[in-house]
């Protein structure tokens, strides 16, 4: 199986959905030849014949729609003087634009990731992508510095819910074997989206009031929300039968027709209850967990603060207009861009470990262990500090500005690697509960990312642009060492772990 393939999990409940569309059909097969009441999945019901044309539609639409989420995270960060001056409030105040979004983000999956389970994908994308619009309208109109915030926190809320569920469409509308560029299609957007915000942003405040940075965002979201209804099937396949057995009782008179969701177990409060403790028990009990967590914490915090520390570089340093100072964030967008070009080489296992992952699968049957996802890490945790060092010793006013934007690109490419990898391993090492391992990432590293942006002008302004870009890279020159320890020592935690997979 690819690692895109795997990817998956980092923004959904982690599942392979071509192995459990298979196992669905044959399981729901030997069943029906004993009840021929339950509904099976015939192949005209399968997501995965429809036209290749609808599928890739589908695809765009579901990743523009992300990339518009996680822009609008972002985007805030460069309205925060006009709002200041707009809500007679202090900079450090509207800071929190940008930190009660994410904060959002990473609670509502908790809450609305199982909501997909029991309604079905389209159903969660519809309704929170027009709440995320409706309630966008009193950021737009916010009388006061209260009501903006507190539909900050609303609006990223909402988002969440769809960012929960986006990755499982793509992958139940293709198998294992062609996943792997549609996947990294959608795989692109949650990275790209924060990087594309100032970018955005800084042409509209440039030239336009802070406001109409929001009035633009509501335009996009609009559009998006109609493609999402009118293009976007339902994708989900228990949800599939389950819609097909109520049309038969509908159209035969006959009530014994059912589907296998009819009959699911548990209710939804208590599939809420799990899906909020269990990736909080798993930090708690879990080393492993909780230091690969808090790297990537570490990282997306870095990211964040990025929002507050490039203007303090590029305006302050080299006398960047707001425009200029966006399109400085496009250092880290290639970065991401030249890292996923790399994906099909890592798929294939790339040539410097081609005969690890031979000599490894032969020794697992086949099957190499989670770990080997961790060798994509520690190029990653190499190229963050490489790239942060070299940025924070290019802030020199006598440096030219390209410099430090040049700089950026490994730390860009860092990220996407850092990520790919913990995500990857994470579905892959904790596969039962994967959904809570993806879930307990997400909580730690939107707290980090929240966080990060309310410290970081105190920060520069005390220790300048050198000393507190070299601590971040310090920050995570510690935390390096990490997939290299766990590749040698993963498999022996796992084996001591109640939570990972044997």
């Amino acid at each position: 199986m690819s690692t895109l393939t795997r990817i998956s999990g980092s923004f959904d409940q982690p599942h392979d959905a071509a192995t459990s569309t298979t196992e669905t059909d044959v399981s729901s097969s030997q069943n029906a030849k004993d009840d021929p009441h339950l509904v099976v999945l015939e192949p005209e019901d399968n997501p995965q014949n429809m036209s290749s044309f609808r599928r890739w539609l589908a695809v765009l639409i579901i990743s523009s729609a992300s990339l518009c989420v996680t822009c609008a995270s972002s985007i805030a960060a460069f309205t925060e003087l006009g709002a200041a001056q707009t809500f007679h409030v202090s900079h450090e105040v509207t800071i929190l634009g940008v930190s009660l979004f994410v904060t959002g983000l990473g609670t509502g999956p908790l809450l609305v990731g199982p909501l997909s389970e029991v309604y079905g994908r389209n159903v969660v994308y519809q309704i929170s992508y027009a709440l995320f619009f409706i309630f966008t309208f009193p950021v737009v109109f916010a009388p006061n510095i209260a009501v903006f915030l507190v539909f900050r926190l609303i609006t990223g809320f909402c988002g969440s819910a769809f960012l929960s569920v986006a990755g499982g469409s793509v992958s139940d509308m293709f198998p294992n074997s062609s996943i792997a560029s549609p996947m990294a299609v959608y795989t692109i957007s949650p990275f790209i989206g924060p990087v594309a915000g100032p970018v955005i942003a800084g042409f509209i405040n440039q030239h336009l009031y802070w406001e109409w940075t929001y009035r633009v965002q509501l335009c996009w979201i609009f559009v998006e929300l109609l493609m999402l209804v009118i293009f976007v099937p339902e994708t989900y396949v228990p949800v599939i039968l389950k819609k097909k057995a109520r049309r038969l009782r509908e159209s035969t008179g006959d009530p014994k027709f059912y589907a296998p969701l009819d009959r699911r177990e548990g209710s939804l409060a208590s599939a809420i209850i799990v899906s909020c403790r269990t990736p909080f028990q798993l930090l708690l009990f879990d080393r492993m967990a909780l230091l690969l967590d808090s790297w990537n914490a570490l990282i997306l915090g870095i990211l964040y603060l990025a929002f507050q520390a490039f203007p303090i570089i590029f305006e302050n340093v080299h006398g960047f207009n707001m425009q200029n100072t966006g399109l400085a964030f496009t250092g880290i967008g290639l970065g991401m861009l030249l890292a996923i070009s790399t994906q099909p080489l890592w798929n294939r296992g790339v040539p410097f470990s081609l005969a690890l992952y031979a000599r490894e699968a032969a020794k697992h049957n086949g099957d190499p262990p989670p770990e080997m996802r961790l060798i994509m890490g520690q190029v990653g945790a190499i190229l963050v500090p490489v790239g942060l060092f070299w940025l924070a010793f290019t802030t020199y006013p006598q440096v030219h500005w390209i410099a430090p934007i040049i700089a950026s690109v490994p730390f860009g490419s860092g990220i996407y690697f850092v990520f790919t990898s913990t995500f990857t391993y994470l579905v892959t090492a904790y596969r039962p509960i994967a959904a809570s391992a993806m879930a307990s990432n997400s909580a730690l590293r939107s707290a980090f990312a929240a966080a990060f942006p309310l410290f970081a002008g105190a920060m520069y302004n005390r220790l300048g642009t050198v000393g507190a870009t070299a601590l971040l890279a310090g920050l995570a020159t510690i935390m390096a060492p990490l997939p290299f320890i766990f590749y040698r020592i993963g498999a022996r935690l796992r084996k001591n772990s109640r939570f990972a997979a044997q």
